[in-house]
């Protein structure tokens, strides 16, 4: 079974592109978190290449955007071709078959969108005074 599960960060905007059949791919770098700190307490992250397909690969395309979170859930792909100075080149990707975005775009951390300066619950409405008395 090749199953990939990855939750991180955009590390820039994704690249949209057609091939000469007309399909459509995606393709974006994920900064994923290690589970643990290096010698000096710090966090390292692993980037890893994400290439998407078809209509999911528009939506990504339109979607995110660099530093947004992103759950993809795909297979390990290990490919290799040959470069223009002859050399062979190895490469390692996820292919996705899902993208989940877990923020959407303009958000900011901390709760507010950036515009108006109020918390995302906020925005809703306005608040509704609390009557006491039970209606049954």
């Amino acid at each position: 079974m090749n199953k990939i599960i990855l939750m991180g960060r955009l590390t820039r905007d994704p690249e949209v592109r057609y091939t000469t059949t007309g399909k459509v791919v995606c393709q974006f770098t994920l900064a994923v978190d290690r589970p643990f700190t290096n010698q000096d307490g710090q966090r390292e992250a692993d980037f890893i290449n994400i290439v998407v397909w078809g209509k999911i690969a528009e939506l990504c395309g339109n979607s995110l955007t660099k530093g947004q979170r992103a759950l993809v859930d795909g297979r390990l792909q290990l490919r290799s071709y040959d470069a223009k100075d002859g050399g062979k080149r190895y490469v390692t990707e996820v292919v996705a078959n899902s993208v989940e975005f877990i923020e959407r775009k303009g958000y900011t951390p901390g709760g507010n969108t950036g515009d108006s300066g109020k918390s995302d619950m906020e925005s809703f409405g306005s608040q509704v005074p609390f009557d006491e008395e039970i209606p049954f």
